[in-house]
Parts: structure tokens; C-alpha cells; sequence
């Protein structure tokens, strides 16, 4: 029963940083263990989005594909994945966007299980290591869509 969370200080804007995890049709070109990513459906209820998506995850000769439903609340700022189909028993993964003096505070978690005990010795040590990576995935990704942050000058 795997469980990850972290904070991490960045410097972007909360909106920037929400903005780049809400982009879930990219991560292909940059999340670790992600090779593809298909968008079901898209609705918008007030100022939230529901997404429907499949993405599909690999490494060497291990491929899996899961469904989620990606709840967008940009006001928040926030994002919600729930698990609907795929090799988990469960997964929930939250992500928040506070603001901090110098950009962003950006808090991840995921709490995972998968559904047989092969897999999760196959995946479990290399999805443990690429969560770990996650926060530093979108941070690298911040940078290649808004550009380093250049030092304030006194």
C-alpha cells in the first residue's frame, strides 16, 4: 500500500504550476514512465473540468494502461485523480498549489495498491522512484513552457 507525499517550493506562480499539471495531454513528453496519454472526454460543470483519460505507462518490456477521472478546480487551485479502470486496486493522486514569497509551494500525494501481488513486485520499487521524481518532472517542465526565473534585483 505504497503512499507518497511531498512539497515542493518552486518558482512559479501557483497559476503557472497548475497549469502545467492540468496540461495532462503533454505529459508524454515529459513524465517519467509515460508513453502515452488519451483524453476520453472533457466536461466543465461551473468553474470545475472533468477529464476522462487512459494513459499508458512503461518500462523495458512492462506496459500498463489505466483510466482516471482528473478533476481540474483551477479556483482552488487544485487537481483530483480517482482511479476508474486498469492493474490498480486503487490509486487517488491530489495536487495543490499554494502561494509562497518566492513562487509556489506545490503539494503532491498518491496513495496506490496494485490489484496482483506480480505486478506490484514488478512496478511497485520503479512507480515508488518515478513519484519521487514526479514534483521534479512538472518543475522541470515549468521551466521549458515559462523560462527560468530570473532573480529579483535589488
Amino acid at each position: 500500500m505504497p503512499k507518497f507525499e511531498t512539497t515542493r517550493r518552486v518558482p512559479y506562480t501557483p497559476q503557472q504550476m497548475y497549469q502545467v499539471v492540468a496540461d495532462v495531454e503533454a505529459y508524454p513528453q515529459f513524465l517519467p514512465l509515460c508513453e502515452a496519454l488519451h483524453v476520453e472526454s472533457r466536461e466543465v460543470a461551473g468553474d470545475k473540468t472533468t477529464i476522462i483519460a487512459t494513459m499508458s505507462v512503461g518500462y523495458k518490456t512492462i506496459r500498463e494502461s489505466f483510466r482516471t477521472r482528473v478533476t481540474l478546480a483551477p479556483g482552488e487551485p487544485a487537481i483530483l485523480v480517482e482511479y476508474l479502470d486498469g492493474p490498480f486496486k486503487r490509486l487517488e493522486n491530489r495536487w495543490r498549489f499554494l502561494p509562497a514569497a518566492t513562487g509556489s509551494d506545490v503539494h503532491f500525494f498518491i496513495d496506490y495498491e496494485f490489484r496482483s501481488v506480480m505486478l506490484s513486485v514488478l512496478m511497485g520499487a520503479l512507480f515508488d522512484k518515478a513519484f519521487r521524481r514526479f514534483s521534479e518532472a512538472f518543475e522541470d517542465r515549468a521551466r521549458t513552457v515559462y523560462g527560468p526565473v530570473q532573480p529579483a534585483r535589488a
